[in-house]
């Protein structure tokens, strides 16, 4: 069973990232919801430029999709400088980092995406380099090791990553603003898109259509910008170009994607609980033998969305449907004393 979905919140690769450029904000003014976090940014990136300094280092952690790479490029925008992207996996050794660090002019964004992916050895480099600005290189080893000092222009790193927890105390405790990315709301994803219909030049979207794009785009902007131009195709080619409710009822069926953003892997895996294991709770390997798939994957691509919406329960004895899931499936849940009497062949 694939894994490359059109309703993952991650990145599609590079022909997708270059189309959703065109689509992104460039100014905190443009920028759609994390209302919390923009008034923090507005609040930094004024002082800095009031004290012609740097704004402070910045980790943004939460689920993909959610603005974190636009985030670093707009507060490079707002401070009137450039923003240099790279991520943790890229910076294999300390002087893989050092390059990055000495190209920096004054004032530059540095963005690592996934940082808690660094190595040990290169966030070693990292500290006095985020807290001096110089970077201690040490030179031939054992009794003639001595360590050579590079100063670096005063700079801005911003950290991304998904898996917060990962950081290490000392990383984490070195960045002055730290904040979550939260899932969009509807209203906000509908401003969104609308945004987005304009840029796209799309004159026929219909309040409706759009409303139930963002309905099935599971809080997360990149879903919503990808749901949106595959409807814009199908009704260009299948329809009349406008966007109404029924040609996104048509398209996204087309694509296997239900009203609420479910997919065909979402339905397989609740269905595979539902019948096979009465509704749980069943161990995820045994569930992921099951449907023949990898237990990371369903842990990590599936189970986020159907946990937060109410469809899925981790307990003690593993994952269970709740009834609001099994309703939508439009199975009924047997209860455990009949499910053991099903088992025993009573019925």
């Amino acid at each position: 069973m694939t894994t490359e979905r059109l309703i993952a919140a991650g990145s599609a690769g590079p022909v997708e990232e270059q189309t959703n450029w065109a689509l992104r904000p460039s100014r905190l003014d443009e920028y759609i919801g994390q209302s919390e976090l923009l008034e923090r940014l507005r609040i930094a990136i004024t002082a800095g430029k009031q004290r012609a300094e740097p704004v402070e280092h910045v980790l943004l952690h939460g689920p993909p999709g959610l603005g974190k790479t636009t985030l670093a490029h707009v507060i490079a925008a707002e401070m009137g400088c450039k923003a240099h992207t790279t991520s943790g996996p890229a910076l294999v050794r300390g002087t893989d980092l050092v390059a990055c660090l000495t190209k920096l002019d004054q004032g530059d964004v540095l963005f690592i995406d996934e940082i808690h992916r660094l190595p040990v050895a290169v966030e070693e480099f990292i500290y006095p380099a985020m807290e001096d600005f110089r970077i201690d290189v040490t030179v031939d080893s054992g009794l003639h090791a001595r360590t050579v000092q590079i100063r670096c222009k005063p700079f801005t790193l911003i950290g991304a990553t998904t898996r917060a927890g990962l950081l290490s105390a000392p990383l984490r405790s070195r960045f002055g603003l730290t904040h979550h990315l939260r899932y969009y709301e509807e209203p906000e994803l509908l401003l969104i898109l609308q945004r987005s219909a304009r840029l796209l030049g799309l004159a026929h979207a219909e309040m409706d259509g759009l409303r139930a794009i963002a309905a099935r785009s599971r809080g997360t902007p990149r879903i919503a910008n990808r749901l949106l131009r595959r409807v814009r195709d199908y009704a260009q080619v299948r329809g009349d170009g406008r966007i109404a409710p029924s040609v996104v009822d048509e398209a996204l069926a087309l694509e296997g994607v239900d009203r609420l953003g479910l997919d065909h892997l979402d339905r397989a895996y609740m269905r595979t609980i539902a019948s096979v294991y009465h509704g749980g709770p069943v161990g995820l390997e045994t569930v992921a033998a099951t449907m023949n798939e990898d237990a990371g994957t369903l842990e990590d691509v599936v189970e986020p969305y159907l946990l937060q919406i109410g469809f899925l329960a981790r307990t003690r004895r593993g994952r269970a449907l709740t009834h609001a899931g099994a309703e939508h499936l439009g199975i009924a849940l047997k209860t455990e004393a009949a499910s053991r009497e099903a088992d025993a062949g009573l019925f």
